[in-house]
């Protein structure tokens, strides 16, 4: 099998100190243990949450693949994420701090966030917002996103967060989908010094979802909307109104397995899918990876530089943090706005500890050179994170190197939408491997396996699967339990396995490698190449700052790969450069991946979360349809 050529013994070792204040001092130990009493550890953790009712059964799995998690306990997400701290001296404590694109701050003790939080709520109960109800809410990384989600769950109603870069068509659709009566939007957002016009689209989209009976509007921007009477409401109006400061709101009692969320994630077929989670299973998994992934201690800030909109936000931003009474860091534009100084600004100003953000975007930073981040102070970081593709290892060795200063490990986390929290990541302690997920979390059994269920050999790639229920897990689709059995379940239901979608391998170490989607794989002359292998490779190139590849068809071969490419900044484009990088990814991966042909890029079309979209790509170049285009980074 062609492999990008990594040294698995190039092992990065965490400091005594980290060790010592590690919340996991033993994972061989506790994993063990997890595997063979996978109910009494989960139950253990669940342990650590407030509940009105105790559970009779952790895990009921009589209805296969519909699991559920600590059946008949009641308890709210948001009692555990708000309201059990102001009984403790958290009351006081900064529960969020945020800053906008253009420089304003605004920050949120716990007792500040309940009081924003009940406001909310009772506006949502005085338009008819009930248990069981769904409301949509399509906004900008501001804290009122964060408000109207907790609101919603503090009524035991679900909210569908759509992504506030999606169009008019995948905004209806969803809304169409999910039911809803009230939608939660804003006029709009900045974006590199832009205002993207939220309310323009929600206007739009609700000519066509005739569901929805009230939409609240935020006032974010201050440019002028069209106000629909009788249907649209200002939040600045509404939040002064009796109903609204009535003396808080009571959290309702949800069961465990009531219905937190709907979040939607593209399909192969290409209507969305509507992931399933629910208070419970969701509040026990979030927490506890946060906690134990990255050491969550009182005095951390912790940044994930992701939007609410995606799962990173819903569970690393929102929930599982402030069940861990965390101080979270938010921020609403862009990395690189104004200046590639942006984040590094940010880190010195507020003292973060934690930041944890996609391998996009460290890239992207990365092009710009170490200057930038060493003007500021970054000594406050002690742990980085990882998330949303597999991490280069070039790129790795730069986050480790120069924002890390060679003192932070970084938890380079796989996981998934439908998982709702990591499922093989590092901790503190674990030595590590740039590029390598490392080992399953505790509980997490997973195989690499071919079509058949076949384990296949050691560093062999083959099809991930995950072989043994976890608490975080999505509990159906939408509406189509039948998709969500043959999406996930169907191709290994004589073993009773998650298939993940994703293709990976297993090093003589035991760690684990994630090549990338099995429908990322490109077919050259029979032989499977990741696109993650090859791009990882021209990366590790001195003047490649980021690159993506596609197959495109070949007379011979079935497939030939296409790579574009993004120099750093300064280096000159030229002929004989693109022949020298065709040549490292031959030297690098082996003779079958040889590029056919590398174009030099400005810019690749990728996903405000930092996913390359390679369709658009191929679809450019063979001159076809793109598709849709409203989750592309402007």
């Amino acid at each position: 099998m062609a492999g990008t050529k990594t040294n698995n013994k190039d092992m990065y070792y965490p400091s005594k100190e980290i060790i010592e204040q590690a919340n996991v001092q033993d994972y061989e130990k506790r994993y063990k243990y997890s595997i063979e009493q996978r109910e009494k550890f989960w139950e253990k953790e669940a342990e650590n949450l407030d509940w009105y009712e105790t559970w009779q059964t952790v895990l009921d799995d009589s209805e296969k693949p519909f699991y559920k998690w600590f059946k008949g306990g009641k308890l709210n997400i948001v009692h555990n994420a708000i309201d059990r701290h102001l009984k403790t001296w958290r009351r006081n404590k900064l529960a969020l701090i945020w800053e906008g694109e253009p420089g304003d701050l605004r920050t949120f003790s716990y007792h500040a966030l309940n009081r924003e939080v009940s406001k909310f709520s009772n506006i949502l109960k005085s338009m008819g917002v009930k248990k069981g109800d769904t409301v949509t809410i399509y906004m900008p990384q501001i804290p009122e996103l964060a408000f109207a989600m907790l609101a919603c769950a503090k009524l035991g109603a679900a909210h569908s967060v759509v992504y506030g870069g999606f169009s008019v068509e995948a905004l209806a659709e969803r809304v169409f989908d999910a039911r809803s009566k009230v939608l939660v939007t804003a006029d709009g957002g900045y974006r590199r010094g832009k205002v993207n016009d939220l309310k323009g689209i929600v206007d739009e989209a609700l000519k066509r979802s005739p569901t929805i009976e009230s939409c609240i509007v935020v006032k974010r921007t201050g440019h002028e909307v069209y106000m629909e009477s009788g249907r649209d409401f200002w939040y600045h109006d509404l939040i002064e109104l009796p109903i609204a400061c009535n003396g808080g709101c009571e959290t309702e009692k949800t069961d465990a397995e009531d219905p937190l969320f709907i979040l939607y994630t593209s399909g192969t077929t290409g209507k969305p899918k509507g992931l399933v989670h629910t208070h419970g299973g969701y509040a026990v998994y979030t927490s506890t990876t946060h906690r134990y992934v990255f050491d969550i201690k009182e005095e951390d800030r912790w940044w994930c530089a992701a939007d609410p909109g995606w799962i990173t936000g819903h569970s690393y931003i929102v929930y599982g943090p402030l069940i861990n009474g965390a101080t979270v860091m938010m921020y609403e534009g862009a990395p690189n706005y104004p200046y590639p100084n942006r984040w590094w600004k940010m880190i010195e100003k507020y003292g973060i500890t934690i930041l944890y953000t996609s391998p996009t975007a460290v890239r992207g930073l990365m092009r710009f050179g170490d200057e930038w981040p060493k003007r500021y102070d970054l000594s406050t970081l002690r742990l980085l994170g990882s998330v949303g593709e597999p991490i280069n290892p070039e790129a790795w060795r730069w986050y480790y190197e120069v924002i890390g200063q060679k003192r932070c490990p970084i938890m380079d986390t796989w996981w998934q939408t439908e998982t709702g929290g990591f499922m093989i990541t590092p901790l503190p302690i674990t030595p590590l491997k740039p590029g390598s997920a490392t080992k399953p979390f505790f509980g997490n059994e997973i195989g690499i396996v071919d079509d058949q269920g076949k384990e296949v050999s050691t560093g062999e790639e083959g099809k991930l699967v995950i072989k043994a229920p976890w608490p975080g897990m999505a509990r159906t689709i939408h509406g189509d339990p039948d998709r969500y059995v043959q999406t996930y379940w169907a191709d290994y239901k004589k073993q009773g396995w998650y298939k993940a979608g994703d293709s990976a391998r297993i090093d003589e170490d035991g760690y684990v490698w994630i090549i990338g989607r099995i429908d990322d794989v490109i077919k050259v002359s029979g032989y499977r190449l990741g696109t993650a292998e090859i791009e990882s490779a021209l990366v590790s190139h001195s003047v490649v700052s980021e690159a993506a590849a596609i197959g495109l068809p070949h007379k011979l071969k079935g497939n030939a790969i296409h790579a574009f490419v993004i120099l750093k900044d300064g280096v000159q484009q030229s002929s004989q450069l693109g022949e020298e990088l065709r040549e490292h990814v031959k030297q690098e991966v082996g003779p079958i991946a040889r590029p056919e042909d590398v174009t030099f890029v400005d810019s690749l079309p990728k996903t405000r979360s930092g996913k390359i979209m390679r369709r658009v790509l191929k679809a450019r170049t063979l001159g076809e349809e793109v598709g849709d285009l409203s989750t592309l980074e402007q």
